[in-house]
């Protein structure tokens, strides 16, 4: 296959790739979509067995504020969101004849609670705008070339080239490899000078030594009503107990505050809708057997008496002992699961290596989208959302970039 020229190139098959490729396609640009796996939408159709959590539905201020990073970052997202916002994404899968609804929870999702239907009208509606799928095709780097982008890419049938007007990249991070976010391109942006945070696994589940009677009676089973804290942050909710530890949305939460944390420490308030003068009181007549007494009289789980009478700290001597132990239970992590089973990423390309419009200040037309770039943010909508108003800023900002006067028109 020999060297093609075209407009604007989006590397990358997942839902930012997807999206820039829909908004420049938009704005008239020939688009090509390559991709190293046979098909697009991977992760996205994995993220789908969850129900396709689309977005949130919030105040903005509260919004952006579970994006993740420097000071910036809020300032930086209010931008972001701003163009592409929970509304925004409501209103585009109604395009798709995808009807949504608000959960309890504000979380939003397709009445289907399916992301195989959403996926399928959106790759036809790519293709009837002109979009080009180019499956197969491993990005291998790439060079500046006049006023243009040089991509090298590996193929089956062997090296392949192509020229671009401006590039999207949208290659992932590097959780759940199997769907083609392997973040292999770290290695090629280190080699064309552009920083970048090594990547590390975010909304994961957490390692810890637990002692075999705790695994024999809890693993696979949930805490549930419970609080838990880290670096200061407090969260409620529930957390499922496995062989390597923790798993759940509170620990996922989390995952910021204990990376900053040497050695990483769980705090867990096992009882946090009574205080701990309320739980003392409760045991005002009890002389011995604090443990077992507390089962009853506090309504302990199963699960939150097994970590506590395997804890070490037992047996408990006093109630205010045992109370201050439900209240502020200190477990000791030794680390999170690997990346490769993390939902996202932290870590990737520094903003500071992007400007406005997340072009690659060291290389003009070069634009970069979703996971690729360092930020995090917690499940609940928030991480889809913010591959999509990536995208959208980024192909937006390509399209200026290629109707420049002194850019090369294909037309």
């Amino acid at each position: 296959m020999g060297d093609k020229y075209i407009n604007i190139a989006v590397i990358g098959g997942g839902p930012a790739g997807l999206r820039a490729a829909e908004v420049a396609a938009g704005g008239g640009a020939a688009v090509t979509l390559f991709d190293a796996m046979p098909s697009v939408g991977r992760k996205f159709l994995v993220a789908g067995r969850g129900g396709l959590n689309l977005t949130k539905d919030e105040p903005a201020e509260l919004f952006v504020s579970h994006y993740q990073g420097n000071d910036d970052e809020p300032r930086r997202w209010e931008g972001l969101i701003a163009g592409f916002g929970p509304g925004a994404m409501r209103a585009w899968a109604e395009t798709l004849q995808v009807q949504t609804f608000v959960a309890s929870t504000g979380r939003v999702y397709p009445l289907e609670l399916k992301a195989a239907p959403l996926l399928r009208r959106w790759v036809r509606r790519l293709r009837e705008a002109g979009v080009t799928f180019a499956m197969g095709h491993r990005w291998d780097g790439l060079s500046l070339s006049g006023n243009g982008v040089e991509l090298a890419f590996r193929t089956p049938g062997g090296a392949h080239s192509v020229r671009a007007d401006a590039v999207v990249l949208a290659l992932g991070g590097g959780s759940w490899p199997q769907t083609g976010s392997d973040g292999g391109w770290t290695d090629i942006m280190e080699r064309l000078g552009v920083a970048v945070s090594p990547l590390a696994p975010a909304n994961c589940g957490w390692e810890c030594d637990w002692p075999p009677p705790v695994l024999a009676l809890c693993e696979g089973k949930p805490l549930k009503n419970i609080a838990v804290s880290a670096g200061g942050n407090v969260l409620q909710g529930e957390l499922l107990v496995t062989a390597h530890g923790l798993e759940g949305g509170a620990i996922y939460a989390l995952g910021p505050a204990l990376r900053a944390m040497h050695p990483p420490v769980l705090s867990i308030d096992f009882k946090p809708s009574s205080t701990f003068a309320q739980l003392v009181a409760k045991m005002e007549s009890a002389t011995a057997h604090f443990l077992e007494e507390a089962r009853r009289r506090w309504r302990l789980s199963d699960v939150a008496f097994a970590i506590l009478a395997h804890s070490g700290k037992a047996p408990f001597t006093s109630a205010a002992e045992l109370a201050a132990a439900v209240k502020n239970f200190s477990l000791q992590l030794t680390g999170p699961r690997p990346l490769a089973e993390a939902i996202s990423s932290a870590g990737g390309v520094c903003w500071s290596e992007l400007d406005a419009g997340l072009m690659l200040k060291k290389l003009p037309g070069v634009f970069l989208a979703g996971e690729m770039i360092d930020w995090e943010a917690p499940t609940g909508g928030y991480l889809l959302q913010g591959c999509f108003a990536t995208a959208t800023r980024a192909a937006k900002a390509a399209l200026d970039w290629t109707s420049r006067p002194d850019k090369i028109s294909s037309g």
